[in-house]
């Protein structure tokens, strides 16, 4: 200690906490009284020791104190002492840095006292200077661990927030493995695994090479691997070394040294006091695991256990629930002569709810087939089930061979009389696939769409009678027949309303937006089918069932030598007209004689307005090539009407009658003929061009 004191005594100065000054500078603060007046700085052999000062350098000036501060904080400083005398305050505080003389740096906080003459004029200024390394070295370790408790608290609310919207384990995958998922974990990669069995199947991976994981898809759960032994044991492990965890499970260490981590948190799934899954947390640059940390990834299997175990439930319920109503649908559709039919079937993306749309196809007989598309009310089990009841009853009526009125009556009496408060609405038609007769009836349900063989489509005006047990329970089993005409090339579409209803849109824009898909999309009725599922069920959601059904009749050409065509215009359809005349007459075009176009057109319009105007319903336009025994075009117009046309003699001021006497002096031949439960009025063009009227 002696020899001590005589190496400091050479240099001129005391040993460190020998003298008064010292002593309190151990205490680190100290004084200064600055003059302004005279630019003088008085500090304390305590304040010299804050600034690390010996006695020969502090000479009295302020520009003493320049030796340890670094130049910004200096001129920092300076600016908050100017301020203060400009500004007319009394009073400052200022941190700013001094670098001693080992090195180190040292946060020093500075207080003044301005002095004022009687006019305000400051004269002087009183202060103490202390050191507030340990304060603010204290102060940043606060707002690290309250950061880190504000990054902790928002992790497990981020976490919880996703995961309280997911439904199914489809869904609880997705919000862990979705953008921005693992930075809501705080991690950089993920592995998810549940338990199946005696086995753990990963179900999501996420991050950088964690794909190589996939080839361990299913494991054993044996305690082999660290997920399943934290499974078993249903203790969390924290690995900040997965090459010393590669060592103690050797069947994971050649995955373990492909995939680019540092860290790992193993942490079981437990919900219900039983281990469902177990989840992996990767990390990278970490060397240990806080006790903060821990309870932090424990937290998050927590919650991640909590929404796997709702997911799981739900998975279950749905599953029962669509193969209750997978059950209720027909297994088998029939195959019908002269056409084909497609169904499809599509279940809500979301919710537990279950609907009791459904469809079928009856076969019927005198070769004809009975299609229908239904909804009862309700999105449940129950649903399902009526739903069920209700299409083997309506089957039940159809295949007794009643007309479809008469089914829909009895179906509805069957649906009241069910131990049930709900109803349902129906589209029901029998169809002739020979004749292309359609009677169709509708219970409070959507009506058909047709699209004809030029790609246009219409929603014909198909009459109806209330809701299936309504119309029961209100007395009006009334449901009038509507007469359709379905040509060869045809296609009918019926579905429910979950096709054509989008939430927060009026229905009319989803019908417009199902009859451009129709007329857009392909000619087959499973093609049809399909485009129209993935144009429109998943363009509005996951709100309804949905339930489809695409009948075409088949398409006739005819042959190379005799083809055919066929054009149905409806009555209220004016746009039909112009349509048909402008098929004629490419297809005359077509055929090499374009020379009968102008009198085909017009006798074909003057037949058409005729079947129009004087007809319930519309009319069925055909025209074909009759080869043999002289090639001619022969046109047929085909009505509901069982009256036939009359020719008359109209007098010059008459407006109308003279239809007949222009098809007779423009055809070779025409005639009326009986056609089911209507008429055909036919004319025939030779090819030459040589009419020969004959009534």
């Amino acid at each position: 200690m002696a020899a001590a004191e005589h190496e400091w005594s050479q240099q001129g100065r005391k040993p460190p906490g020998t003298g008064p000054g010292e002593r309190l500078a151990l205490n680190g603060m100290g004084s200064f009284d600055w003059d302004l007046g005279a630019g003088t700085l008085e500090l304390d052999e305590a304040g010299a020791a804050v600034f690390d000062l010996d006695p020969e350098e502090v000479d009295g000036t302020p520009e003493a104190l320049g030796l340890r501060i670094p130049a910004a904080d200096a001129a920092r400083l300076s600016e908050t002492v100017s301020d203060v005398l400009e500004r007319g305050a009394d009073t400052y505080g200022a941190y700013f840095m001094v670098q001693r003389r080992d090195g180190r740096d040292q946060w020093t906080h500075t207080q003044g006292r301005v002095l004022r003459d009687e006019e305000g004029r400051a004269h002087r200024i009183l202060g103490i200077v202390r050191d507030a390394t340990g304060e603010l070295a204290q102060a940043t370790q606060l707002r690290k661990l309250e950061s880190a408790r504000a990054k902790q608290t928002t992790i497990v609310q981020r976490t919880t927030e996703v995961l309280s919207r997911a439904v199914t384990v489809d869904d609880v995958t997705a919000a862990l493995t979705g953008a921005g998922a693992l930075e809501r974990l705080g991690a950089e990669g993920l592995a998810l695994g549940l338990v199946e069995g005696g086995t753990i199947k990963i179900i999501a991976l996420s991050g950088e090479s964690l794909e190589i994981l996939s080839e361990r898809r299913f494991t054993r759960l044996d305690g082999s691997l660290p997920l399943s032994q934290a499974v078993i044991t249903r203790q969390a492990r924290f690995v900040t070394s997965l090459a010393a965890l590669g060592e103690e499970f050797p069947l994971l260490s050649d995955y373990l040294s492909r995939i680019r981590y540092d860290a790992a948190a193993y942490l079981p799934l437990i919900a219900q006091a039983k281990a469902i899954g177990g989840l992996v947390l990767f990390y990278r640059h970490r060397t240990e695991f806080s006790p903060e940390e821990k309870n932090l990834c424990l937290g998050l299997a927590g919650i991640v256990a909590q929404s796997l175990q709702r997911a799981l439930l739900f998975d279950q319920e749905r599953e029962f629930a669509t193969g209750l109503q997978a059950a209720m649908l027909p297994r088998r559709i029939p195959e019908i002569t002269g056409g084909e039919i497609a169904v499809r079937y599509h279940s809500a993306w979301s919710g537990r709810e279950v609907g009791g749309d459904w469809y079928d196809v009856i076969a019927l007989p005198r070769d004809r087939v009975g299609i229908v598309v239904g909804d009862v009310q309700g999105h449940d089990t129950h649903a399902a089930a009526i739903m069920g009841q209700l299409r083997i009853a309506l089957r039940a009526y159809a295949g007794e061979g009643h007309p479809p009125s008469t089914v829909l009556a009895r179906a509805s009496r069957f649906l009241a009389e069910l131990d049930t408060e709900r109803f349902a609405t129906c589209m029901y038609a029998q169809v002739d696939l020979e004749t292309g007769g359609v009677r169709a009836v509708r219970a409070g349900h959507l009506g058909p769409l047709i699209r004809h063989t030029d790609g246009r489509t219409g929603w014909p005006n198909v009459r109806g009678g209330l809701p299936l047990g309504l119309a029961s329970v209100f007395e009006q089993e009334d449901f009038p027949e509507t007469r359709l005409d379905l040509v060869p090339g045809e296609t009918l579409v019926l579905c429910t309303d979950g096709l054509v209803e989008e939430p927060g849109t009026a229905i009319s824009q989803g019908m417009e937006a199902l009859a451009h898909a129709v007329r857009s999309g392909p000619q087959g009725a499973g093609a049809l089918a399909d485009h129209l599922l993935d144009r429109l069920w998943e363009r509005w959601g996951s709100g309804d069932d949905v339930a489809l059904l695409v009948l075409r009749r088949a398409p006739d050409p005819g042959t190379h030598r005799a083809p055919r065509i066929h054009q149905y215009v409806h009555q209220a359809d004016p746009e039909g007209l112009s349509d048909a005349r402008y098929a004629l007459r490419q297809a005359l075009r077509d055929w090499g004689m374009p020379e009968l176009a102008d009198d085909v057109e017009l006798a074909a319009g003057e037949l058409l307005v005729n079947a129009l105007l004087h007809t319930d319903g519309g009319a069925v336009l055909t025209m074909e090539v009759l080869p043999e025994p002289v090639r001619r075009i022969r046109l047929w117009v085909k009505d509901r009407s069982s009256v036939w046309p009359r020719r008359r003699t109209p007098g010059e001021a008459a407006t109308t009658g003279r239809g007949l006497l222009l098809v007779d002096a423009l055809a070779s031949h025409w005639g009326v003929e009986s056609r089911g439960d209507g008429k055909a009025v036919w004319c025939e063009f030779d090819a030459a061009g040589n009419p020969r009227s004959t009534a």
